[in-house]
């Protein structure tokens, strides 16, 4: 089973990751009940699911959810959260389920991941007829002083680890149709020491040298200078989906 390198600095930092990245606002959740018709009797399959962030917000749907993630230390995370739901380890290029299986695969945070040749032609496998795939993620929100603040401090360290966030790939057009796209700007509360994790668990954070890394968290904790003890740290949610070619 094929890990990308950088992703492997999660697994140690599990704890950071579940504590400090956001959930997905309620609006994005209803969207993708919508478009996705997750209900009872339907699957849906939770794809390089991390700590179960998504993964909790779909059990409420109805649907049978199944979670796949390839890190030992992110999928003990998420059996403790979501112990109703089933956890196996695998990846998006080889995934543990059988042909036509599941009705939707959700991927949050993780389709950069992926060798996006084979992860569409085994997402494409494993879902059944009329089946759909949805990529959804948090980003800055660019109109954020902070949040611009914290982007300009990242750059420079990102070197290699500049992930891309280009989905449209040939396997795309051969085997899904064009991606729909939705958006909704929204925030959580942070303080101080969930700024500095939040940080942290960004893979190539993690992966710098200590005293690298700590004076870059330094820095970027000095930005909330000045604002309140808890302040408003704002996102959008962007969900990307594209329905399976029968």
């Amino acid at each position: 089973m094929t890990i990308h390198p950088i992703a492997r600095h999660f697994d140690g930092a599990a704890d950071d990751y579940e504590r400090s990245r956001p959930t997905f606002p309620a609006e994005a959740i209803e969207h993708l009940t919508r478009r996705l018709d997750l209900r009872v009797g339907r699957t849906v399959l939770d794809l390089a699911a991390g700590t179960g962030k998504l993964t909790r917000l779909l059990v409420p749907t109805g649907a049978r959810v199944i979670a796949v993630e390839p890190l030992a230390g992110m999928r003990a995370v998420l059996e403790e959260a979501v112990p109703s739901v089933e956890a196996l380890e695998g990846t998006a290029e080889e995934i543990p389920l059988a042909d036509g299986s599941v009705d939707a695969v959700t991927v949050a945070h993780a389709f950069h991941w992926f060798d996006q040749a084979r992860a569409y032609r085994d997402i494409h496998r494993v879902l059944g007829p009329g089946g759909a795939l949805a990529i959804l993620g948090n980003t800055r929100d660019r109109e954020s002083a902070l949040q611009t603040a914290i982007t300009a401090l990242l750059e420079p360290v990102r070197g290699a680890s500049s992930i891309g966030r280009d989905w449209d790939s040939p396997a795309r057009a051969e085997l899904f149709s064009e991606f729909e796209v939705w958006s909704h700007p929204w925030e959580e509360e942070y303080d101080r020491e969930l700024l500095r994790i939040r940080v942290r668990s960004i893979s190539f954070v993690a992966g710098l040298p200590e005293p690298e890394q700590t004076e870059l968290l330094d820095r970027v904790v000095a930005l909330a200078d000045g604002l309140p003890e808890r302040f408003p740290f704002p996102y959008v949610t962007e969900v990307f989906i594209c329905r399976r070619h029968n």
